[in-house]
């Protein structure tokens, strides 16, 4: 008998969601044969009938330089705490059980999940259940622990500083201080990279909470120079000291708060006390969007393939990972026991403080 393989790829989307999944496809072919089973919008996949397909090599051709994913997302479907309507009423229910008893009917070897912190922590309580999971880090804020970094970031960094190396263009040519906003809820290493990238002058992230008086002495000294424009890159959650993080809308519980509005905030201020032309930009999905670069084609082929190889190992309860050049495997306790922040005190906010670029402390 055949042996079978899950695969379902669960909150936001990301560049090289796709490679994963064709790799998975490939490589099951080649070492198995086994049978993969590929699940539609994340775990919600699995309590709705109709919702598998068969992922031969023939059926992922094709798909390697496509954005998003085949096969959906969901970055609301936690089993754990569901929303569903009972008789009118909209209540919270832990369905886990029948992922669990789902999992199981389909007689999977493994269920390589694809996903983020979020993804990973639900497959964590899946696994202590009793599910043979394994998982593989996504995301594009690259703030997962246990890998030195996941497919998706590379994009978003190289979208971003494409986007800052127009602004400058612009920005130079009508004296004006432009503000981009770009994704990063609680690690800044988008806004980090691609600002040192792009030659930001200012970088506000989480990690830093910005003194609004070292960003405005930045610019007013920038144009005391002679250099009347200034570019800045902010997380979307940065946030001033003393404050907090700008909510675009609350989160109830159960689905998180949405961020958005920093660069808004910070590009009024800077036009009020530095009484310098400023205009805002908020990148925002284009991050996530679009075709994967070569390295996240890359990584993301080789965690595919990876995860593949560990599921016909044995190795349930864990995730590949990169360390170095190295692709290994982590348990998910160690890859969850701590989120993955930009170190203050490491070499790239060195790097960026040696160029002269204000960090907002």
């Amino acid at each position: 008998m055949t042996a079978r393989l899950g695969i379902l790829t669960g909150g936001g989307d990301a560049p090289g969601l796709n490679a994963v999944i064709r790799a998975v496809a490939k490589t099951a072919q080649a070492l198995g044969p086994y049978q993969v089973i590929g699940i539609r919008d994340g775990f919600d996949g699995l309590l709705e009938s109709g919702q598998t397909l068969e992922l031969t090599p023939e059926a992922v051709r094709g798909i390697l330089p496509r954005g998003g994913t085949i096969l959906g997302a969901a970055n609301r479907g936690n089993p754990f705490a569901r929303r569903v309507v009972r008789d009118g009423q909209e209540v919270i229910l832990d369905v886990s059980d029948e992922v669990v008893e789902r999992i199981h009917s389909l007689k999977l070897e493994a269920l390589i999940v694809v996903g983020g912190d979020g993804t990973l922590r639900i497959s964590q309580e899946l696994y202590q259940k009793g599910c043979p999971i394994v998982g593989v880090p996504k995301t594009i804020d690259n703030d997962i622990g246990g890998t030195d970094v996941s497919f998706g970031f590379d994009t978003a960094v190289s979208m971003a500083t494409e986007a800052i190396d127009r602004l400058h263009t612009t920005a130079e040519s009508h004296h004006r201080v432009m503000v981009l906003e770009l994704m990063g809820r609680d690690a800044g290493f988008i806004a980090l990279h691609a600002g040192v990238s792009g030659g930001a002058d200012v970088i506000l992230i989480p990690e830093i909470p910005y003194d609004e008086q070292a960003v405005f002495e930045k610019i007013l000294t920038r144009a005391e120079q002679g250099r009347h424009f200034s570019i800045v890159a902010a997380a979307e959650g940065a946030f001033p000291k003393g404050g907090g993080q700008v909510i675009a809308r609350p989160g109830d519980g159960i689905v998180v708060a949405r961020l958005g509005g920093i660069g808004q905030l910070v590009g009024q201020r800077i036009a009020e006390a530095c009484d310098m032309e400023t205009r805002v930009t908020v990148l925002g999905h284009l991050q996530r969007g679009g075709g994967p670069t070569a390295r996240d084609r890359w990584l993301a082929t080789r965690f595919g393939a990876a995860a593949v190889g560990l599921a016909r190992a044995g190795g349930v309860g864990r995730m590949v990972a990169l360390r170095g050049d190295r692709v290994v495997d982590v348990s998910l306790d160690d890859a969850l026991a701590e989120p993955k922040r930009v170190d203050i005190e490491g070499d790239a906010v060195q790097t960026a403080r040696a160029l002269g670029i204000c960090l907002g402390d």
